[in-house]
Formats: C-alpha cells, structure tokens, sequence
C-alpha cells in the first residue's frame, strides 16, 4: 500500500462515519475492516475513571467483528452526524510504517463552524490492506 492508498483508506474511513445511506455504511465496514477487526477506544476520562473506581485497571472499548463495528459506526452517526450538528473532518493526512497507519481526525460543529473534538486513530492492517485493529485515541 503505497502513501496515496492509505490516505484513500482514511478518506474512506472518515467517509462511513459520516454516511447517511446505511447500506452503503454496512458495504462499507466490510469493505474497511477484517470480518473480525476491532476498535478499541479509550474511554472518555469521565468512564475511564469510573472504571477504575470499580476496580477495573483501566477502561478500554470495544467492537469486533463487522456486526458490532457497523452497530458503533451507526450509533455515532445517528447520535452525532444525522441530526446535522457535526461531520468528522481528517485533521492531519495519513502516515503509515510497514502495516501501520495513523491519522489524526477532528469533529467539526456545523452550526457553529469550529472544531469541537478530535483524536488519533491508530490503524493495524492485514496483508490486503483492511484494517485488523483500530485504536481511537479521543482528545
């Protein structure tokens, strides 16, 4: 995968949480991730600390397999992106080392036109170019 493709894979990426069409959300994941990749997120500091308080060492996230990444992607579109408050916006084109890819991302407030989040994706390909493990770091 040369430098051009992964910035095709993060533009496609950003794409499908943005997507209104839920077939074309659906093709998609399949499209991007392995049948059993994973996201794994970081927690917002508030959970993050909540689990700790119950006694868990930390807190991570996680969606694996294209069912329950197409069920993340869908909750964060509908919660975010539908009722037309936010888009995700890459924030910094794609940098990649041997099988690994990162970008960062930002979400951006239409209605108020600024920059209201963002994060680090860090992403794991296979040997054909999906994407086996995505960590989401969020700001």
């Amino acid at each position: 995968m040369s430098a051009t493709d992964a910035q095709d894979l993060i533009e496609r990426y950003i794409g499908v949480w943005n997507e209104p069409d839920p077939g074309i959300r659906l093709k998609t994941v399949r499209d991007l991730w392995t049948e059993d990749g994973v996201h794994l997120l970081r927690p917002p500091q508030e959970m993050h600390d909540r689990a700790v308080s119950l006694g868990f060492g930390t807190a991570v996230l996680a969606a694996r397999g294209h069912d329950e990444l197409y069920a993340r992607v869908t909750r964060a579109y509908e919660e975010f992106v539908a009722p037309g408050t936010y888009v995700f916006r890459i924030q910094e084109a794609a940098r990649r080392l041997d099988r690994v890819v990162t970008f960062r991302w930002e979400s951006f407030h239409t209605g108020e036109e600024r920059v209201t989040g963002g994060g680090l994706e860090f992403l794991v390909l296979d040997g054909e170019g999906r994407i086996e493990a995505d960590h989401q770091f969020v700001d």
